[in-house]
């Protein structure tokens, strides 16, 4: 089985995130989770954050590992012998904009294949912006974010950030 990368900005890791990630393991023989070290949105973590998020928040998954990376994602594939990319698709939006990724990254790279996952029925609604707003207005997110990644959201509402 071949080596995939699941790349993301994971500005909090979230549920739907290792949704998707554990399954991706399952079917790799090695899956990178790549976390963007430069994306262009404004972020609420800082790389070295959302990659320890990710390294607490994960199942014992022998398979895994988590790196920062910066660049192409399909020059980090490259870079790392992997010939698969794999995305999460939670609704139509979300297809469209990776349709428009992988057509790009396929005219780059055309080696590397894309492989996308539909996100688990209970998972649909789960993104990082979702996770952020409802901590920014005073709510509670523990069915969206790990107990890990919900304390941090704490701590950057306690110290003014969020």
């Amino acid at each position: 089985m071949p080596i995939a990368v699941y790349p993301g900005s994971f500005d909090p890791v979230t549920y739907g995130h290792l949704d998707i990630a554990t399954r991706a393991a399952a079917l790799f023989d090695k899956l990178i989770i790549a976390v963007y070290d430069a994306p262009p949105k404004r972020l609420l973590f800082t790389t070295e954050e959302r990659v320890q998020l990710w390294r607490e928040s994960l199942p014992n998954l022998p398979n895994v590992t988590v790196e920062p990376y910066v660049g192409l994602t399909v020059d980090l594939a490259r870079n790392k012998n992997a010939s698969v990319i794999v995305r999460g698709l939670r609704a139509l939006s979300d297809f469209q904009n990776e349709f428009d990724m992988a057509l790009t990254n396929k005219k780059m790279a055309p080696e590397v294949e894309e492989v996308f996952l539909m996100s688990a029925q209970h998972y649909l609604f789960t993104s990082s912006s979702r996770a952020k707003e409802v901590w920014s207005l005073g709510g509670y997110v523990p069915d969206l974010v790990p107990s890990n990644v919900d304390e941090a959201l704490r701590k950057k509402m306690m110290a003014g950030v969020l």
